[in-house]
C-alpha cells in the first residue's frame, strides 16, 4: 500500500478499536436482526414500531421518522407500505400540511411491539448487556457519547 505521508494513519492499537468496534457493530445487529424473525420483523421494522410507541398519540411525521431512523424518505416510503400491508402501521394526511403525511402505530403495531418488545430486550441483555459490569457500561456510555454527539452534529452534512 502506498502511503500519503500527510495522512494519520491507525497505530497498531487504534487499529485493533477501530476494527473490534466493527465486528461488534456488524454482529450485534445481525444477532438482534436474528432474534426478530420468529416475529416476521426485520430490524428496522423494530425500530420503525419504538419509535411510533414512543411518540405523541402513536404517530409522527414521515420526514421525522426518516430523520429518527436514519433512512432515506423513499426508503422508509417502502418500508412503510410493507408494514401498513402487515396492519403494523398506517398513513394518515396531516391536516396542516396538504403534503405531509404520519406514520401511526396501528393497534395490531401496539400489540405486536408489547409482544416482541421482552424477547428484544432480552436478546440485547444477552447479546450485550449483561456481558459488562456496570461500571463497564458506564464507562462505554462514556465513550461513546462523544462520537454519537459528534456524529449527530453531523447528519445530512455529507
Amino acid at each position: 500500500m502506498t502511503t500519503d505521508s500527510d495522512t494519520p494513519w491507525l497505530t497498531d492499537q487504534e487499529q485493533r478499536a477501530w476494527r473490534t468496534h466493527l465486528d461488534v457493530s456488524r454482529l450485534l445487529t445481525h444477532q438482534l436482526e436474528r432474534d426478530l424473525q420468529p416475529f416476521g420483523l426485520t430490524y428496522n421494522d423494530y425500530e420503525i414500531l419504538v419509535n411510533l410507541s414512543e411518540a405523541e398519540e402513536r404517530r409522527m411525521r414521515m420526514s421525522d421518522l426518516a430523520a429518527s431512523t436514519l433512512q432515506s424518505k423513499s426508503r422508509l416510503s417502502h418500508q412503510i407500505t410493507r408494514m401498513e400491508n402487515a396492519g403494523l402501521v398506517r398513513r394518515e394526511s396531516c391536516e396542516s400540511d396538504r403534503r405531509g403525511l404520519y406514520a401511526v402505530l396501528t393497534d395490531d403495531g401496539w400489540e405486536t411491539m408489547r409482544r416482541v418488545a421482552p424477547h428484544h430486550v432480552a436478546s440485547v441483555r444477552k447479546h450485550f448487556i449483561d456481558l459488562f459490569s456496570a461500571d463497564d457500561l458506564a464507562a462505554l456510555r462514556t465513550s461513546l457519547a462523544p462520537v454519537a454527539d459528534h456524529l449527530r452534529g453531523h447528519r445530512g452534512k455529507y
